[in-house]
């Protein structure tokens, strides 16, 4: 009833009160162009496929006991909302078949949404130097992913006390397996982004496209430390505050566009320190590249849960992108 109604706007109105130190001014709100969405557009071409929401669910977990059911519910829901899906670390099962089941989630995903293997840099600069990378081809083919993700950690690796030591530059390793291989490669990092000077490297190359995995986020290399002995952290610690946020790295990109307008990697994935879907629309709708935006720890939080409660997160997620479509426009004057 309407005085129901409005007797509940007389109680919560001094609840309701906000300040302009939390106006968020990365948009200009324009209530006057849009009517209230329905059925929203928000479809995107993106690695060759047609996703229908532009939300990467990032690289996580495997071969953890529970990551089969997590990582069944993140496909099944990847091919509800039409959204891709990175897997975690394929080391475990690049030459054991003991936690295969999971990762095989190509039939849960379906054939239309992307769906990408994951093994780290110094994985790869080992089957380089093994000269072994038909394991590789071989684990890519069986899962029928449509590429492979190689995350690149080095300062993760440095830090875990049972990490590999890197003999080359990760540039050079990814050119190597580029030389050697026909499947389709993206490249991200775990936590602390990329420099603008790897950022125009991995441009220049004939990618898929680059994942941010930036500053703001999950950070694994402060993860490792947190292993460490207390002296150790102590001492390791002013590394985990270095980095690229993201929107420091959509400037990046931008900028090089300014100088080299015909990158030959040409998408990529915005993720690190996006908390809501509302950061995701100001990045990528920020980024001159096309680009989708990804979505790790969130998701990971109510996939745990049950696949319900991951459902209704996406669902309400969705919601904020078709209302910022309609509303919203990126703020020119505003620099973050």
């Amino acid at each position: 009833m309407t005085s129901d109604r409005k007797l509940e706007h007389i109680n919560l109105a001094l609840d309701s009160q906000t300040g302009l130190s939390e106006q968020d001014r990365r948009f200009n709100y324009e209530p006057m162009l849009s009517a209230h969405p329905e059925n929203t557009d928000l479809s995107i071409r993106f690695l060759d496929k047609t996703m229908r929401t532009p939300i990467w669910v990032s690289s996580m977990t495997g071969g953890t006991g529970v990551a089969q059911i997590i990582n069944g519910n993140i496909a099944r829901a990847c091919r509800e909302f039409g959204m891709g899906m990175g897997l975690g670390s394929c080391r475990k099962i690049l030459f054991d078949k003991t936690h295969w089941d999971d990762f095989n989630f190509r039939d849960v995903i379906g054939e239309d949404q992307p769906f990408w293997a994951n093994l780290g840099i110094a994985q790869i600069e080992e089957l380089l130097q093994s000269k072994n990378i038909q394991v590789l081809i071989d684990m890519i083919t069986e899962l029928r992913a449509d590429g492979l993700i190689i995350h690149v950690n080095p300062l993760q690796e440095w830090f875990q006390p049972e990490g590999n030591r890197l003999e080359q530059s990760p540039l050079l390793t990814i050119q190597q397996l580029l030389n050697v291989v026909q499947i389709k490669v993206i490249v991200k990092e775990v936590g602390q982004g990329f420099g603008p000077e790897s950022l125009r490297q991995l441009l220049m190359l004939p990618l898929a496209a680059i994942e941010f995995g930036a500053y703001g986020g999950t950070n694994f290399s402060k993860l490792e430390m947190l292993r460490s002995d207390q002296k150790m952290l102590e001492y390791q610690l002013p590394f985990a505050f270095v980095g690229q946020s993201a929107e420091q790295m959509v400037n990046s990109v931008n900028q090089f566009l300014k100088e080299n307008p015909n990158p030959t990697c040409r998408q990529l994935i915005i993720s690190g320190g996006i908390q809501n879907a509302l950061d995701g629309y100001y990045l990528t709708s920020k980024s001159q590249l096309p680009s989708v935006f990804g979505m790790a720890s969130a998701v990971l939080k109510h996939a745990s849960d049950s696949y319900e409660s991951l459902a209704a997160f996406l669902e309400n997620q969705i919601q904020v992108l078709q209302l910022a479509h309609s509303y919203l426009k990126i703020n020119p004057d505003y620099h973050g």
